[in-house]
């Protein structure tokens, strides 16, 4: 698990979480360049539409928080443990 928190692209993933990880990245990063054939993508390593559009949903909401967070400057809590520290 402590390979996903460092850099998902080197942690021994399916090909289908492997696929939803590419296809957060891609959202997070490039929102305006997202199409049908990410969806198509996800589709074709087994997600249902009812798991594509929630996984949208959860990965868009973050985004909007760390977002509202970042523009606010809204620090860390202090009391919240790093993902690899377990």
């Amino acid at each position: 698990m402590s390979q996903i928190a460092q850099d998902w692209r080197k942690a021994d993933l399916p090909a289908p979480d492997r696929a939803l990880c590419e296809y957060a990245d891609r959202l997070t990063r490039t929102p305006q360049a997202m199409s049908e054939n990410e969806v198509q993508e996800l589709r074709s390593h087994g997600w249902s539409d009812t798991a594509i559009h929630d996984a949208t949903q959860v990965i868009s909401y973050f985004n909007y928080i760390n977002r509202i967070a970042d523009g606010l400057g809204v620090d860390l809590e202090k009391d919240i443990r790093r993902w690899e520290e377990g």
